[in-house]
């Protein structure tokens, strides 16, 4: 199926339209990028022009017409809720005389987690759609005078495809859990070494002392339920960042169009919700999101984000947990690190080549983190 050249630009995805998006989307396995998440993100008004987020998603159509590939855009006037951090190269840029924001931005909203960047239906060439969809971004670049365009938590694939069209490859780590065919999680346990398996035990038989633990999805969830993981959200977020992302309403349309994808862990004490964790599901893995809580409990932030999450893939057969953003306490719960990725394009040469030159450096330094971390601090038994 031949491509037109010239793409067109979406100020909202329901300009797109939920089966044109998600003929691109969908076939990815990937919740982030379904077109009722990005599109409950700007109904709500959290991702949206007056918050910084300037909707600007691309769409390729085809010679008949229909959309083909897209590209989820925003025109951002900061760098919050990103979690690749460019502050730095923002204050140099500006301190330098330049303007640093507005910029252009691929990622799924407030979401540190790996998924596709650029979308294509399966019935159409991936590399000539990735071609135009990044051509148009860049373009894009131009047009609105943006100092960069950066594409955040791509795939590896799409990560080494736009290493070759020129982008500046920065690399991260997180910490995953992978299934190593556990039929239960005692399975698990079994191949951590046995001071961790004594600890993982005595945490979540602390944890769930005098609790009600409740792992809820689609119907089950109710909007009782949300008022309550809205009020553990606003702690933490207050707490940690100073400016929450997410407002109430976000969370009752995600239930009302993806109920079936989310997973809310749950604990009650005395009759009252203290404690839950947001994840949502993908195809082959469970993506661990937000998490808060009203009352200090201990280890219960690692039952309800790492434990209950472990349980429930192993139960449902996925392949992976991806627990969000930092976090080197997961190693011993069993996430290890995994590099995850973003792209830059720096259109000043000025501020390019120091962003460069950078990025090779951190990402050297990035991956003997990673190895010396899995070496030195895996739970994991070493047989033979």
């Amino acid at each position: 199926m031949k491509l037109k050249p010239a793409v067109r630009v979406a100020r909202r995805i329901a300009e797109i339209g939920r089966e044109a998006w998600d003929a691109c989307a969908v076939p990815q396995g990937n919740p982030f990028v379904l077109y009722d998440f990005l599109d409950a993100a700007e109904a709500t008004d959290c991702a949206v022009e007056r918050t910084g987020w300037g909707p600007s998603h691309i769409a390729v159509e085809d010679e008949a017409g229909a959309v083909a590939a897209v590209m989820p855009l925003y025109r951002k006037s900061h760098s919050q809720g990103e979690y690749i951090f460019d502050h730095a190269w923002a204050d140099a840029y500006e301190r330098a005389g330049g303007q640093y924001y507005p910029k252009l931005l691929s990622a799924a909203p407030f979401t540190p987690a790996t998924g596709p960047r650029l979308l294509a239906r399966p019935d159409v060439d991936l590399d000539e759609a990735r071609r135009f969809l990044l051509g148009g971004a860049l373009t894009l670049c131009e047009r609105y005078g943006t100092s960069s365009l950066h594409i955040n938590f791509p795939t590896e694939d799409e990560w080494l495809w736009m290493g070759e069209q020129g982008l500046a490859r920065r690399e991260g780590q997180q910490y995953h859990w992978e299934n190593r065919g556990y039929a239960t999680f005692e399975d698990f346990l079994a191949a951590l070494s046995s001071g961790r398996r004594k600890t993982i035990r005595r945490e979540r038989r602390d944890a769930a002392a005098g609790l009600e633990i409740a792992c809820l999805t689609g119907a089950e969830i109710t909007e009782d339920h949300w008022d309550a993981f809205f009020g553990f959200y606003m702690d933490t977020g207050s707490r940690k960042w100073g400016r929450p992302y997410l407002n109430r309403p976000f969370f009752s349309e995600l239930s009302a169009r993806m109920a079936d994808r989310v997973l809310l862990v749950m604990a009650k004490k005395d009759g009252r919700w203290i404690a839950g964790a947001l994840n949502l599901i993908g195809d082959d893995c469970l993506y661990g999101r937000n998490w808060g809580c009203v009352e200090d409990v201990p280890f219960l932030h690692f039952e309800l984000c790492y434990y209950q999450a472990i349980e429930w893939a192993i139960g449902r057969g996925l392949a992976r947990v991806e627990a969000g953003a930092q976090g080197q306490h997961k190693i011993a719960r069993g996430y290890l690190p995994k590099p995850v990725y973003s792209a830059h394009y720096i259109a000043d040469p000025a501020l390019r080549g120091p962003v460069e030159r950078f990025v090779l450096q951190e990402r050297q330094g990035v991956e003997q983190e990673m190895e010396w971390l899995a070496e030195e601090y895996s739970p994991f038994r070493h047989d033979g």
